[in-house]
């Protein structure tokens, strides 16, 4: 923890930049462009409220794109309670055909802005089918996970059975975990979470995705800082903000 150098020039990443004409006229998640994606493995609701199509650029044997809403809405944290449980009911129908099709582990995640790794601003989610699990879930110890998750002075959000904590040792500011309850729980926890951070900060890029094997939580990352030669080089990860005043900020 360095709180001395949040205050150096340029510690902070931009916002993301507003929406422009050309955005709203030819983004190919709204509804009405449905032609513009490839042809789609999962329709929720008649007419569409959720659909899932195949990745036209993918890094993998098979990924997909859940795109959350058919408005034309930036960002997760302005989908409403139904709206999260539709997106959490399509990453579970997806889930379940991607094991019965002997694929081992599906990697949900979420990037929401250019500097979060997402192409388009539409607020979507990535679902990453694997014949393994990823190292960074076979290898990870989630032992404290109740322990932390104990800690009222590092609690900021509650959704149904699921809460959202700050990392007591997270790499970047207000970097958060959130576990307990059902899935669309944890998805509204999120949503909560990224609205009161963009309450707090403003608008930001953020990253979130899923480890599913048990005990199931999931991971947020704010990308309001950026990895530089310290983080990336020697593997040491700089936070400007200690996380007992990232939950108060965010409390408040």
């Amino acid at each position: 923890m360095a709180p001395g150098r949040g205050g150096r020039p340029g510690a902070w990443l931009p916002p993301p930049v507003e929406a422009t004409s050309e955005e709203l006229d030819h983004c190919p998640f709204d509804a009405g462009r449905e032609d513009r994606t490839p042809p789609e493995t999962l329709r929720v609701g008649d007419p569409w409220r959720v659909r899932v199509v195949p990745n036209l650029y993918p890094a993998f044997e098979r990924q997909e794109v859940v795109i959350h809403t058919p408005e034309h809405v930036r960002s997760f944290a302005h989908l409403s309670d139904q709206q999260v449980a539709l997106v959490a009911e399509a990453w579970q129908q997806r889930i379940a055909a991607a094991l019965d099709g002997g694929f081992v582990y599906v990697h949900a995640l979420i990037n929401e802005g250019g500097l979060a790794g997402a192409s388009l601003p539409h607020s979507h989610s990535q679902l990453v089918w694997m014949r393994e699990e990823p190292p960074a879930v076979s290898g990870e110890n989630s032992a404290r996970l109740d322990e932390l998750l104990a800690r009222d002075e590092l609690r900021v959000v509650e959704h149904g059975g699921a809460a959202a904590v700050v990392h007591e040792a997270g790499a970047a500011p207000y970097e958060s975990l959130i576990a307990g309850g059902t899935l669309a729980d944890g998805l509204g926890a999120l949503r909560g979470l990224v609205a009161q951070l963009r309450e707090l900060e403003g608008p930001f890029a953020w990253n979130a995705w899923l480890h599913a094997r048990e005990p199931k939580h999931m991971h947020f990352v704010p990308r309001l800082t950026a990895l530089a030669g310290i983080e990336l080089g020697a593997g040491l990860y700089v936070n400007v903000l200690p996380p007992e005043l990232a939950a108060e900020g965010l409390r408040r």
